[in-house]
């Protein structure tokens, strides 16, 4: 690897690093609602070590090095560099590779899964070491070489997270180098027929060629009355596997899970309500036991616990890093709702059943009713996993949301946060002032419509059980794209993400963006956010705030070959890789709707043109017909055709490889990493302490959270 490759890999200098405001709205909780938020808030951090081994074999080795040398000194880094004998240089960039790290929980980018090393030099690392024998003994116990910092130039592919048989690298396959992508979905197709969920599994191959899929739980052993697939924990496998064994192993981040369902029972002492109450036993009984029967149990619970005045959402949530998609990041939620901001939420909610007809598709592939879900505007006090996103939609469940329903959050403090500042590539100088003025107001805009009517619309047609369907099977429906009746459906034990793949989350982003774009055109929505009265008008604020949320999604469409791999030629964020499609589906609306303008061959002065006054009629139908199929294809199970647009749509040439893509590297901005506060109980109360946004005030607050070994205590 040469050095202009080695270059897009180094930590970022420096970071972006802002502080999540939460101290008024956390003083404003009673006594009890403070302790309730503490315990939950524990359990969260309490999954560090969760995310650290789902990320990389070196990333708990490296996070206990990094706290290990913060607590020798007590943060005062210059005695570090001192009796280190390092330079001012050297200790500085090692504290901006160790802020990162910490922002990321692990040495792979939360945001793009690529891997990210020190700019200073392997002898930094050992001077360092050698400075604090603890450091030195996590390296040496854990059999972490410095070498593991850095690039490996031997294996370029273990640069990024990926299928092990594709030469990338996975922490949900441990141990398991020779494991093969068909492995993978041969074991995934075995255990959804055994009714076993995966989401909070790792999956082992053994040298003999078995199997062993690791439960995430507090106990070595299943419920006397058996797991979530009954009492055998050995099953002979089928098909491509036959002649192979898989063996149910227990007790998987068992220290970390024991804590965590303790702290969730005394949450559950402080609940406000048997809801929450009940629902705290359920993700006690799913973290001690490891069902995640349990844990759908807790997310009906969740789905039902309307307005809380602490809201959270805690467990093996999400699965974009996981290359097959169907392992979960742990993640924990615990914040505050913002009364006022949520008004504007609930009034979307409510305008949403009259919204959701002019989408692109009939009323055969909508929910037979619309389940009006919660939707809050929250101020995160934590948010503990490889990344903070703007929004979230869940449960992930699809049996849930259709049966139940979900809920939305948007996360203010994290879209409201934002350094001094920040530079805005490829933005033309004629709208950097209007895109300045409104970017906020768009994205809030953005988020709300894509957490709500994207991911919380459309029906899949299913075969719930056999011979019964959610659909006429006898008379099925006709698809709007071939105007004859569809022919594919989910099939019993079938899911979204079982049948879609790798794809599926990506796929899903792009159509709940798609969404955004589409119902953003919709000035009774823009009214409902505060912006004009419903008058039709592009040149008005809310056409201004319109105009920067399709600005900022072509502009997102440029930025985003940064995550996309030339030498494997693989996507590593599942947004970033939808909004490439958004803006090709943009560029190819014609008219001159979109364009790339530029003027220099090596695209230095590269900008996105578009036509403000087009937005309405050619970008909302471009955007429109790209939704329609990607909608279809989804509610119909029609893997085949939905994977070949969706590989069409995000293809990325040797235009954008060879010319953009290097530009955009060498424009590219550092993504924000979040300084959180901490909580301590004293007497049977809560205190708040918040850091400084710098990288020693980022470090710190991960060394006071009591997140590593007992060994480390007291150094």
């Amino acid at each position: 690897m040469n050095d202009q490759n080695l270059s897009q890999y180094y930590a970022d200098a420096p970071p972006t690093i802002v502080s999540l405001q939460i101290k008024p709205h956390f003083e404003a909780l009673t006594d009890k609602q403070r302790v309730y938020a503490h315990h939950i808030s524990r359990a969260a951090f309490l999954g560090t070590r969760i995310v650290l081994r789902q990320v990389s074999p070196e990333s708990e080795a490296i996070f206990d090095f990094i706290i290990a040398l913060h607590q020798a000194y007590h943060g005062h880094w210059p005695n570090l560099q001192k009796d280190a004998g390092v330079t001012e240089q050297a200790l500085k960039e090692f504290l901006e590779y160790a802020t990162q790290f910490v922002g990321n929980l692990g040495n792979y980018k939360g945001f793009g899964d690529s891997k990210f090393i020190p700019r200073c030099p392997p002898k930094t690392i050992e001077a360092l070491a050698l400075a604090v024998p603890k450091a030195k003994e996590v390296l040496e116990k854990s059999k972490t070489p410095v070498d593991a910092f850095y690039a490996s130039p031997d294996e370029p592919a273990k640069m990024h997270l990926g299928f092990p048989d594709k030469g990338h690298l996975s922490a949900y396959y441990p141990d398991s180098p020779d494991i093969t992508q068909d492995e993978i979905e041969a074991i995934s197709a075995f255990i959804a027929e055994k009714k076993l969920l995966p989401e909070n599994t790792r999956l082992k191959k053994t040298k003999d060629g078995n199997f062993q899929l690791l439960i995430a739980s507090g106990l070595s052993k299943p419920p006397p009355e058996g797991g979530d697939a009954g009492p055998n924990t050995t099953f002979n496998l089928n098909g491509k596997l036959e002649g192979k064994n898989l063996e149910l192993v227990f007790g998987d981040h068992i220290e970390e899970l024991a804590k965590i369902a303790l702290h969730i029972k005394k949450a559950g002492l402080n609940a406000a309500n048997d809801t929450q109450k009940q629902m705290m036993d359920e993700y006690a009984k799913s973290f001690g036991s490891g069902s995640l029967n349990a844990f759908k149990e807790s997310q009906k619970l969740w789905v039902k616990d309307i307005g809380p005045a602490v809201e959270t959402n805690i467990g093996f949530i999400e699965t974009y890093r996981d290359p097959a998609n169907v392992r979960a990041e742990w993640e924990g939620l615990v914040a505050m709702v913002n009364q006022e901001r949520t008004k504007a939420f609930q009034k979307l909610v409510d305008a949403a059943p009259s919204m959701i007809p002019k989408l692109p598709w009939g009323k055969d592939f909508e929910k037979d009713t619309f389940s009006a879900p919660d939707f809050t505007s929250l101020e995160v006090l934590t948010f503990n996993g490889s990344g903070i996103p703007a929004g979230i939609n869940i449960p992930n469940y699809d049996d849930i949301r259709q049966a139940i329903g979900f809920k939305n959050v948007s996360l203010g403090n994290v879209l409201s946060a934002k350094a001094p500042n920040e530079p805005i590539p490829f933005i033309r100088q004629d709208d950097l002032e209007l895109y300045q003025a409104n970017r906020d107001q768009a994205f809030e805009v953005q988020v709300g419509i894509h957490e709500l009517l994207g991911h919380g619309t459309g029906k899949l047609l299913q075969e719930t059980s056999p011979g019964k369907y959610n659909f006429d099977a006898s008379s099925p429906p006709v698809s709007p794209i071939t105007k004859k009746p569809t022919c594919t459906y989910y099939k019993p034990g079938q899911t979204w993400s079982s049948v879609f793949g790798g794809i599926s989350a990506s796929y899903e982003e792009c159509r709940a963006e798609c969404v955004a774009m589409a119902l953003s055109c919709d000035f009774d929505i823009l009214k409902i956010f505060g912006f004009g009265d419903g008058t039709v008008d592009v040149n008005n604020k809310a056409g201004d705030v319109l105009y920067t949320g399709y600005l900022s999604m072509a502009r997102a469409g440029i930025a985003a070959v940064e995550f996309w791999d030339p030498k494997s030629r693989k996507w590593g964020q599942a947004h970033m890789q939808a909004r490439f499609s958004i803006l090709k589906t943009f560029l190819e609306a014609g008219e001159g709707f979109t364009v790339l303008d530029y003027s220099k061959d090596d695209l230095s002065d590269l900008t996105v043109k578009m036509d403000k006054e087009k937005i309405l009629t050619v970008g909302r139908k471009a955007v429109e017909a790209y939704l329609q199929k990607l909608h279809v294809f989804k509610c119909t199970a029609d893997y085949e055709q939905g994977k070949k647009l969706y590989e069409e749509m995000t293809d990325v040439d040797e235009w954008w490889s060879n010319k953009v893509r290097p530009e955009v590297l060498r424009r590219k901005t550092p993504r924000k990493v979040f300084v959180q506060a901490n909580t301590f109980e004293k007497d049977g109360k809560v205190e708040l302490k918040e850091y400084e946004p710098t990288c020693e005030g980022m470090i710190q607050s991960w060394s006071e959270r009591g997140v590593y070994p007992p060994a480390m205590v007291g150094i």
